[in-house]
């Protein structure tokens, strides 16, 4: 079982309400848990220095017993930008240092001593000491939308990670997840990697153009659509249990998640779903 933070200053659809940090919230949560396997979805590269966020993942590696899985993304939340003062690069830069981010914290985690000289980061005779527990480093999870950041997955991460745009329909939601995994299974192709190693993972979020949660069938139904897709693990949003309306592109979408959803789904659907095998 995984469980996930996020990685932003603010909550960016309720900025006034209560709201942690989530790398810190991590070793928290690690002094709390035995067995569990800890990370974020995703790691926002605007909110930290690559050398930095490697010590970092170390140390909750470390806290952990060895159950981090660092996730690392692009980010794009306009309230990590304003309340902060940190550049919002547009999508070609964010793509670029998303690249060298992964490269540092890749060789970070696995040496003793990185030099890199990058475009936008450099790191000099920066040492990493104790080594993480897991070797030879803590897994990465990549989240990645189009081809430049679908390429830096094959030769870094063993899982990806992505989720529907709000704008699309449930079909043309489904047919670009198909087109994202073939787009993957092709660049591993090219360094020679299988792509059978690299988990697929949608996270499920309050946007998605189909509402999972108004029943089991719902539930069962927008899982298998995309297990067809080839997705073979799902993240779920846990929502607050009060209706929310969520203001996006001037449309509302209400939502609502209690604990007995949760709590229904985990033990007439989920099962089933489990012992169901993929395609």
């Amino acid at each position: 079982m995984r469980f996930r933070v996020v990685d932003h200053f603010v909550n960016p659809f309720f900025p006034s309400e209560p709201f942690l940090d989530g790398c810190t919230l991590l070793s928290a949560l690690a002094t709390h848990t035995r067995r569990i396997r800890l990370g974020t979805i995703v790691t926002n590269i605007s909110l930290h220095n690559p050398a930095v966020l490697a010590k970092q993942a170390l140390t909750v590696d470390h806290v952990s017993g060895g159950r981090l899985e660092l996730g690392i993304g692009a980010g794009g939340a306009e309230t990590n930008h304003t309340m902060t003062g940190t550049p919002d690069w547009n999508p070609r830069e964010r793509a670029a240092r998303l690249r060298e981010v992964v490269e540092i914290l890749d060789q970070m985690l696995q040496n003793e001593v990185t030099a890199f000289q990058g475009n936008y980061y450099q790191v000099e005779s920066a040492q990493m000491h104790p080594a993480p527990i897991q070797r030879p480093r803590p897994p990465l999870t990549i989240a990645a939308l189009g081809p430049t950041s679908l390429k830096i997955a094959p030769r870094y991460s063993r899982l990806l990670n992505s989720l529907a745009d709000p704008d699309m329909s449930v079909q043309q939601a489904l047919e670009t997840t198909r087109q994202r995994n073939e787009m993957l299974d092709e660049y591993c192709a090219q360094i020679g990697r299988d792509p059978g190693e690299i988990t697929r993972s949608l996270l499920v979020w309050p946007f998605m153009p189909e509402t999972p949660f108004d029943s089991n069938d719902a539930f069962h139904d927008l899982v298998g659509r995309y297990r067809e897709a080839r997705m073979n693990e799902f993240i779920f949003y846990w929502l607050r249990e009060e209706a929310l309306e969520y203001a996006y592109d001037r449309t509302m979408v209400e939502c609502s998640v209690g604990r007995e959803t949760l709590e229904r789904l985990a033990t007439e659907v989920i099962p089933k779903l489990r012992a169901k095998p993929t395609s």
